[in-house]
């Protein structure tokens, strides 16, 4: 089988971690574990060529005998059957039953030839499709598992590509290709022999343009392969500008951008366009060449063995099963040209997978005893920047960040947008590592520990959670697939969706459509906050999750997640002040520092950011006013 060795410049990431990695395939190595129903398959075609090598045989036999009228040309076949016609018929009766002797026979062969052909594609479709499921599998896994660093630098039209048709291109080449390699390779073992064994001179005539053929589907091959590949990734460029601009239709269509949305995919489909049509002209221009070259050749063995006829040194029986024996080899042949293109569209795609599969993921950490965690978190020193490869200069977003949040302790994270609020909740989540300084969980460093684990400790609500197309019950199952419905509706409650949701006419089993577009901005808030309490977390984070509610839902929900205070540690990132005002501390960041931590009470009677905060708010203007109101003044 061909090796593959993927020399392709990858177009993803160039970001790695320090971790393991899944071992990229060969052709040869991706048939692992179907390997002997390939050997089947195989055997199912030799069995199949040589009840199709005994077809033109009999053709041979059966036209000298009609030609010559003599039987004895047909003994190697019949044996003493060809006496017995002789001896029992008259010579026109004798020709006409032995021309259906030999139909008989001919369609005998070939229904059983027919049989082992059926066999040969079953079992070559069941490998192929068990091997391509567990890549797709494999890949779908490995997709999971990657940092988000990965993400960061790929596009997702990109990776659907490689998941879909990279896939199914390698599924095309073991379903069919790999045996097509072997039939050309048994049928060159298998029909040279006879046809020298049918007459030297013609054998010798009918290789002359075979290594032409040969050649040239090599040189093709290398082409091609080439073309394949720029053409395979222009159609992932196209396929991330359909995926980013579905994704954005609301957005395209609130800025009236639609005409310029379709000139951008205009342009990816042109160049797609170009790039396939160029590969097929390529193909057109091999089938022709290569047609030209196999009809050649025929034509040789034809005219050669028309002369031999002619003197009487050769047959017209031999000269018929001389010319089906040569185009059983020659057009098998010429096919290699396009087996081997689909072997370099494989090459390609595998190339492209393999460069997914081969990214670093980090090794399986420790999982602390005891189960469910306390929420203790202590950060250290924690500095992080987002690039840190050599040639970057860019300033942390986290610089020397310390604090300690006692376990069932709420606070609140305040400061302008770009502080490092969100990438605090990232590292915490082991989606990004930290560079220096420490950050633990209980005890234990973050970065050790188990990355499902550890997620199963955290539950997060962002600003513009994700939804589920699935029904509002599949939603909020997300975190605790075992929950109950006392709990649903308890979190719902708290989280102040639950009269929302009864108000649906399917209730909890109401769609909410992709991304959740059926239910507003304050309900997809409020429904992926009661996602999070069903959950029941030693961490909570709300990471601006409050946003699109308004005063009274927001002070509603603050007061049931007060009710539970004690059950997990909270941290509660906001813009608006009104959402930490109660926590028991809260924590100011600035340029990726902290530069104020305390409570609410305290850090408004200081001069600070905090306070600049309150005043640009008006809260500590009702505050004051509330002062004069109980003094009296």
């Amino acid at each position: 089988m061909l090796s593959t060795t993927y020399d392709g410049q990858s177009q993803l990431s160039d970001a790695r971690a320090t971790g393991t990695s899944k071992p990229t395939y060969s052709l040869w190595s991706i048939t692992r574990g179907q390997r002997v129903t390939y050997v089947l398959a195989i055997l199912a075609m030799v069995a199949t060529n040589f009840f199709v090598f005994g077809a033109p045989l009999i053709g041979k036999y059966a036209i000298d005998v009609a030609v010559a009228g003599d039987f004895e040309a047909a003994a190697p076949v019949l044996g003493t059957w060809a006496q017995e016609l002789k001896a029992n018929a008259s010579t026109t009766d004798q020709i006409v039953a032995y021309l259906w002797l030999s139909a008989g026979f001919a369609l005998f062969i070939t229904c059983i030839g027919g049989l082992f052909m059926y066999w040969r594609g079953r079992l070559a479709a069941f490998a192929s499709e068990q091997l391509v499921r567990r890549l797709r599998e494999e890949l779908y896994a490995k997709l999971h598992d990657l940092r988000a660093s990965f993400y960061d630098g790929s596009d997702t039209g990109d990776l659907v590509q490689r998941s879909s048709s990279d896939v199914e291109t390698l599924r095309v080449f073991l379903a069919s290709d790999v045996i097509e390699i072997g039939r050309a390779c048994l049928l060159l073992i298998c029909v040279l022999p006879l046809l020298f064994w049918l007459d030297t001179r013609l054998a010798w005539l009918s290789l002359v343009l075979m290594p032409v053929l040969i050649i040239g589907a090599y040189l093709f091959f290398q082409r091609v392969r080439q073309i394949f590949q720029i053409t395979d990734e222009a159609e992932g460029a196209m396929t991330a500008t359909l995926q980013e601009n579905l994704t954005g239709i609301r957005v395209v269509r609130a800025f009236a951008r639609q005409e310029f949305e379709i000139e951008k995919f205009s342009e990816k489909n042109q160049n797609f366009r170009n790039l396939n049509y160029r590969l097929i002209r390529l193909m057109a221009l091999y089938w022709s060449i290569s047609d030209l070259f196999a009809m050649s050749q025929i034509g040789i063995v034809l005219i050669a063995g028309a002369s031999f006829v002619v003197d009487g040194s050769l047959t017209v029986g031999t000269l018929f099963a001389f010319l089906t024996y040569e185009s059983m080899v020659i057009w098998p042949v010429r096919q290699l040209g396009r087996v081997l293109t689909d072997s370099g569209k494989a090459v390609v795609s595998l190339g492209r997978i393999n460069e997914v599969l081969s990214e670093l993921i980090e090794e399986t950490k420790t999982i602390p005893p005891g189960g469910r965690s306390k929420g203790q978190l202590s950060l250290r020193g924690l500095s992080f920047a987002y690039d840190r490869s050599a040639a970057a200069d860019q300033t942390n977003v986290l610089s020397d960040l310390t604090v300690d949040i006692a376990s069932g302790e709420t606070v609140g994270v305040v400061g302008p947008p770009g502080c490092g609020k969100s990438s605090l909740v990232r590292l915490l989540l082991r989606l990004y590592p930290y560079h220096s300084g420490s950050a633990t969980l209980d005890g234990n460093e973050i970065s050790e520990l188990d990355r499902h684990w550890l997620r199963q400790q955290i539950s997060v609500v962002l600003q513009d959670p994700f939804l589920y197309s699935r029904s509002i019950r599949d939603n909020l199952l997300v975190g605790r697939a075992n929950a109950s419905d006392k709990q649903i509706e308890e979190a719902c409650e708290q989280a102040c969706i639950l009269d929302a949701i009864q108000s649906f006419p399917e209730g909890f089993n109401a769609m909410v459509g992709e991304r959740g577009v059926t239910l507003s901005g304050g309900q997809r808030q409020r429904l992926a906050l009661a996602r999070a309490l069903i959950k029941d977390p030693s961490v909570l984070i709300l990471d601006d999750a409050l946003s699109a509610v308004d005063a009274k839902t927001e002070a509603s929900i603050l007061a049931a997640l007060r009710k539970r205070k004690g059950r997990q540690t909270t941290l509660i990132i906001a813009h608006r002040l009104s959402s930490v005002m109660h926590a028991d501390r809260i924590l100011v960041l600035a340029e990726g520092a902290m530069v104020q931590l305390g409570p609410h009470e305290q850090l408004i009677t200081q001069p600070g950011p905090y306070q600049q905060l309150c005043e640009l708010q008006g809260i500590r203007t009702k505050l004051h006013k509330t002062e004069l109101e109980q003094s009296g003044g």
